[in-house]
């Protein structure tokens, strides 16, 4: 009893220590209480076990071997589990192009739908035949393919002229089914309210015109999100 009581001194005091860090920096302090409470754990748990109280330090060292993320059980081990997974993208389709846009990485890519390189990928295409599908696409289209150009080559305007090397597009855009705004959020149909809005404000970070995107697309978020609230509303 002695024992788990100064242990549990320890515990106290360690958390208290990363009270103060958090107040720097809470992340900093989310790793550190882990890390301490791993190390106090397997301490103990080495104690006890040499004390012979296996029954109590069998469990207690696997829980801290679980907060250091070596087990694949315990708090570090089941946060990882319960944890979104990645991976999560959102897809907006045009009469020329289906672009995929990755919410991690904020990627784009995408495939033509139409036109002389129908069926073709953008990561496949030379900066060259990206502005010659630019030229020929919609302006939807174009509206899409200037901020992959953006980001994939900065200097594709020199190889551009008129109209293409503006980048100017005037996006009509027809009126937005729910699927085509459960795909632009990357969300699966019957989604929530704080899971649409996580997804535009997610979106928003990476593909906002001030972030490289345009304001075309980010209209399209716009739009995809306010549909969908209205259901819950």
């Amino acid at each position: 009893m002695p024992t788990l009581i100064f242990g549990a001194l320890i515990l106290v005091a360690a958390i208290w220590v990363v009270g103060v860090i958090s107040r720097i920096d809470p992340k900093v302090g989310a790793r550190v209480l882990k890390a301490a409470g791993g190390v106090v754990a397997i301490g103990l748990a080495a104690f006890l076990g040499l004390r012979g109280e296996l029954y109590v330090a069998i469990p207690l060292g696997m829980f801290g071997l679980g907060l250091l993320g070596w087990m694949p059980f315990g708090p570090a081990g089941f946060s990882s589990r319960t944890r979104k997974s990645g991976g999560q993208v959102s897809r907006v389709r045009t009469a020329y192009l289906e672009m995929t846009l990755d919410h991690d990485s904020g990627a784009m890519t995408g495939q033509v739908l139409a036109g002389r390189f129908a069926g073709r990928f953008l990561d496949d295409l030379d900066t060259e035949g990206l502005v010659a599908l630019l030229r020929e696409a919609d302006d939807e289209s174009r509206a899409l393919l200037v901020p992959y150009l953006d980001r994939r080559d900065p200097r594709w305007r020199e190889h551009a002229q008129g109209d293409a090397a503006s980048g100017r597009a005037a996006p009509g855009g027809g009126k937005m089914t729910d699927e085509e705004a459960y795909q632009i959020l990357g969300l699966q149909r019957g989604a929530g309210e704080r899971d649409i809005t996580r997804a535009h404000r997610a979106l928003m970070k990476k593909f906002h015109p001030d972030q490289g995107g345009s304001t075309y697309l980010a209209a399209r978020i716009n739009e995809a999100k306010e549909k969908l609230l209205r259901q819950h509303r």
